[in-house]
């Protein structure tokens, strides 16, 4: 996700309106597809319920476990975590406080998606016209006839009485949206403030802190890449002139291991990254295992969004 917002960023500094103009009528036709074509509710009694509910959920549900894929604190905590001895799911509460706060962030985008959905009121109208407790309370002073005819309701747009009932849903539909986008913003205004206020560090540092990974990231991409081409061109040479390759300095299983673990912070030894934690302790302990006063900060997980950028991070 970073790799594309990086790319839309650069693709609207130089095409400006050309991509403006590109992504609206993507994102127009897109919609007209999907709500003209994909969704079409079917207006029975027994599958308008399920219906509603799978398009309105099911997708949520998908950008929710694509929020964990696109997270490089999942693969961070997940690989290796089955042959490395002191994995993180061994130390219950930094493995659940990690996970909540991989939870937290891949909600964002289907709580977005269900508020959208809810504005538009086609998923709910559909739902809730099959449900028998909602037909009960919209129909209780109407025709004895309302229960059955509202399965019908987001399919006849046309008829004066049905049109009521359709605008009542869609009423109920744009209430709850509205209540799900306020309560959103509410607690993620909480949470941040929160977050901030427990903060280790300075607002200054905090903006110093991300600098130095996103310098610290460029220069091992760079490195990475240099150190790799050179590796390559030495093994390729050797193997078509049948000669020893010169000795090459690489960092072994266990470096790679101690740079890839998540991080924790410690007010008595501050450290930007594990690259920078592990260049400092390598001569006194050989390790960047977890010490004494270590803790996980919500505020610092930005820290566990670096690494290599490759177009083969996952």
């Amino acid at each position: 996700m970073e790799k594309f917002k990086t790319v839309l960023d650069l693709h609207l500094k130089h095409h400006s309106t050309l991509t403006y103009g590109l992504v609206a009528l993507l994102t127009a036709g897109g919609e007209k597809i999907f709500s003209a074509v994909v969704f079409q509710c079917p207006c029975s009694a027994s599958w308008n319920l399920p219906y509603g509910l799978v398009f309105l959920l099911v997708p949520a549900l998908a950008l929710f476990l694509l929020g964990y894929v696109l997270s490089a604190r999942t693969w961070r905590l997940l690989t290796g975590c089955c042959t490395r001895r002191g994995a993180w799911f061994a130390s219950g509460t930094r493995g659940a406080c990690v996970c909540a706060q991989l939870s937290a962030a891949a909600a964002l985008a289907p709580l977005t998606w269900v508020a959208v959905a809810l504005l538009g009121g086609s998923f709910y109208e559909c739902a809730a016209s099959g449900s028998v407790w909602i037909a009960g309370r919209l129909c209780g002073d109407l025709s004895p006839t309302c229960a059955e005819q509202l399965p019908l309701v987001p399919c006849s747009p046309g008829d004066s009485g049905k049109q009521i009932l359709l605008k009542e849903l869609k009423a109920q539909s744009q209430v709850l949206g509205w209540i799900l986008i306020a309560v959103v913003v509410i607690l993620l205004l909480i949470f941040t403030s929160i977050t901030r206020c427990l903060s280790p560090v300075s607002f200054m540092q905090l903006k110093f802190w991300k600098i130095y990974l996103e310098k610290e990231q460029q220069i091992m991409e760079s490195q990475a890449k240099e150190h790799a081409t050179e590796l390559a061109r030495e093994n390729i040479k050797c193997f078509f002139e049948s000669c020893r390759p010169k000795e090459f300095s690489t960092p072994t299983v266990k470096d790679w291991e101690q740079i890839s673990s998540l991080y924790t912070f410690n007010a008595k030894t501050q450290y930007y990254s594990m690259l920078h934690k592990y260049v400092n302790r390598k001569e006194e302990t050989g390790s960047v295992r977890s010490s004494e006063g270590d803790t996980v900060i919500p505020v610092l997980g930005f820290v566990d969004s670096t690494g290599i950028n490759t177009s083969s991070n996952l």
